[in-house]
C-alpha cells in the first residue's frame, strides 16, 4: 500500500509539473483555427488545469472536439466491501474471508485518456489505468496458490499482517457531465459509467516474526474479466466515489458464487 501512495504522489507532481507549463502553449493552439478539428494530444492533472479545457473553452463553437493523451487522473483511495449475495454480512462458507473493514481498501488512477468533448458542459472518455482491492483478513489463514477451487489453511501462526488482494487493469467508459467554471476554472462534476478490468496478478501477502515477509503470486480464482458500474461526483479536482462489480469476485470455485466487491472513498483529479 504504502509503495502504491508513493507512486502515486510521484506520479502527480511530475504531470502536475506538465499541467502547469501546459497552458502557454494552448493559448497558442486556440488561435490557429485551421487545425481546430484534429485530435489533441494532451498530458494533464486534473480539472481546471487541463490542457483540453483550456483549448476548447476558448473555441466552443467548434464542437465536438477529439483528444488523446497520458494523464494522471481519478485517483481513488478508499475502502473495499465483500457482498454476499446481497448481503455485508459473510455467509458461513466464506467466513474464513472475514476482514478488517477498515483496513480493506481500494486503490486506483488512469494513466491514459482518448474521448470527444462535445461541449464545454459534457464530454464521454474512455481510459485506462489501474486498480488494486487489498482485502486484510482477521484469520491465521493461508489461501493456497494452484488450487482448483479457493482453497485455505489453518495456520498456527500470529499474523501481523495478512492481505488477499487483486491487481487489475481497469477500463472505464465515462459520461462527463459538469457546470460551467467558475472564476478560479473549477466546475462541479457528475461522472458516471461502465467499467471493465481484467486481472493482472493476485497476491497473498503475509508478515509473522517465525518468517519474516512472505509474498505468494497467483490468480487465486479472481475474476479473469470484471464488469460493473461506477460514478464520482465531485468540485474542483476533489470528490467522491463508488464502484460495484456486477460478476462475482472469484470464477470456478462454486462455494464463492454471488460474493461480490462493493468499493466507495474519496477521488481526486476529474
Amino acid at each position: 500500500m504504502k509503495r502504491i501512495i508513493f507512486t502515486a504522489i510521484a506520479l502527480l507532481f511530475v504531470t502536475g509539473v506538465f499541467a502547469q507549463s501546459e497552458p502557454a502553449d494552448t493559448t497558442k493552439k486556440s488561435a490557429d483555427t485551421s487545425n481546430s478539428d484534429k485530435p489533441k494530444i494532451l498530458i494533464s492533472y486534473g480539472n481546471h488545469h487541463s490542457p483540453d479545457d483550456t483549448v476548447y473553452h476558448s473555441s466552443g463553437k467548434h464542437y465536438p472536439k477529439g483528444y488523446i493523451g497520458i494523464t494522471f487522473s481519478r485517483f481513488d483511495l478508499g475502502l473495499a466491501t465483500l457482498v454476499d449475495n446481497g448481503s455485508f454480512t459473510l455467509s458461513s462458507q466464506n467466513q474464513f474471508l472475514r476482514y478488517r473493514s477498515w483496513k480493506t481498501s481500494n486503490v486506483g488512477f488512469d494513466v491514459f485518456q482518448m474521448g470527444m468533448k462535445f461541449s464545454r458542459l459534457f464530454k464521454i472518455y474512455i481510459s485506462g489505468g489501474f486498480d488494486w482491492t487489498l482485502i486484510r483478513l482477521r484469520d491465521n489463514i493461508t489461501i493456497e496458490p494452484g488450487q482448483p477451487v479457493l482453497t485455505y489453511k489453518q495456520d498456527n501462526i500470529d499474523f501481523s499482517k495478512n492481505r488477499f488482494s487483486s491487481s487489475y487493469l481497469r477500463i472505464p467508459l465515462s459520461f462527463d457531465f459538469r457546470s460551467n467554471g467558475d472564476r478560479n476554472g473549477n466546475r462541479f462534476h457528475f461522472v458516471f459509467g461502465p467499467d471493465g478490468g481484467f486481472l493482472l496478478d493476485g497476491m497473498v501477502k503475509q508478515i509473522s516474526k517465525e518468517f519474516g515477509k512472505q509474498k505468494i503470486d497467483d490468480t487465486y480464482h479472481f475474476a479473469t474479466f470484471r464488469y460493473g458500474g461506477f460514478f464520482r461526483v465531485g468540485y474542483g479536482d476533489f470528490g467522491i466515489f463508488a464502484k460495484y462489480y456486477v460478476n462475482d469476485m472469484f470464477e470456478n470455485s462454486p462455494e464463492q458464487a454471488g460474493l461480490k466487491n462493493f468499493s466507495f472513498g474519496f477521488t481526486a483529479g476529474f
